[in-house]
């Protein structure tokens, strides 16, 4: 019977042993971002990035797509995601819906002083003020860099884009935006300065046609955000993994270029108070 009891105690402890790396092996760190451009650009940008962070935190990483701004907020939340890319406004979003349990981890240099871009094809507008009257795309409506900004900085020049434009859309992506631009379904856009760059660089459009005519004052935008009650452990290496990354190492640059940083610095809740703030004064969060 002692002998008995035994055995069966260590095949339990065996079974359980089996069980718990089988669960670990198969345990999936899931990614997701707003998104802001084609699915297929997203999944492109994330592919490398996606293999280094694998091996720094020993877990398969995938990335899953999401259908709005408002899912990648939800997705998180509800735990159907680890981590997502925000921008400020959908972090705002994600952190007052959360109750303050969303984490930001870090964010490119670049998000520390970003800003968007208005273009457009008409001769006739060289300003904010020559907007008055005209049409105009924005993003998404959650879009920081695509709608909150440009919202903001159209009201701090005394254009209300709800009454003053003759009519607004929302293209829902940055590139989408400049197509709409470009195939005068609309006199103006306002999309983020990284993706209008990435464009000119591509040679996705010709500058000499679509033109920048106003470029917005710096703000905090973009970052990689966490649940708050993630595993400390997990949440210090993902923030190591990121502040490791060095542009002057060839294997490391691929991944920055596409991710469009020189580097990842860390970022907190606090940086984010102005996108708030300017969310509320421009009627987009109560």
């Amino acid at each position: 019977m002692k002998f008995s009891l035994k055995s069966l105690l260590a095949t339990s402890l065996m079974l359980a042993a089996s069980w718990s790396q089988a669960q670990s092996a198969d345990h999936v760190f899931r990614v997701s971002a707003i998104p802001d451009e084609a699915p297929t650009e997203l999944q492109r940008k994330f592919k490398p990035l996606g293999e280094y962070l694998e091996k720094k935190i020993g877990m398969k990483v995938e990335f899953t797509p999401v259908t709005d701004y408002a899912a990648s907020v939800e997705a998180l939340i509800n735990k159907k995601v680890d981590m997502v890319w925000f921008g400020g406004f959908t972090f705002v979003q994600a952190n007052e819906r959360s109750k303050g349990a969303i984490t930001p981890l870090v964010q490119r240099a670049e998000d520390e002083k970003f800003r968007s871009v208005f273009v457009t094809t008409s001769k006739s507008i060289n300003s904010l003020a020559d907007l008055k009257g005209k049409t105009l795309s924005f993003g998404s409506e959650s879009s920081t860099s695509g709608h909150l900004m440009p919202r903001y900085y159209l009201l701090a020049a005394k254009i209300n884009p709800d009454t003053d434009l003759k009519r607004i859309a929302f293209s829902g992506a940055h590139d989408a935006t400049v197509a709409a631009v470009a195939g005068g379904k609309v006199d103006a856009g306002a999309l983020n300065i990284s993706v209008w760059e990435k464009l000119i660089e591509a040679k996705k459009v010709d500058p000499s046609v679509v033109r920048v005519f106003y470029t917005t004052p710096g703000y905090y935008d973009y970052n990689w955000s966490v649940r708050t009650d993630m595993n400390a452990d997990l949440k210090k290496k993902l923030t190591d993994a990121f502040l490791a990354l060095d542009a002057n190492k060839p294997e490391d640059k691929a991944i920055m270029d596409l991710q469009r940083a020189t580097k990842f610095i860390p970022t907190k809740v606090d940086n984010y108070k102005n996108i708030e703030a300017a969310a509320k004064n421009a009627g987009l969060l109560k």
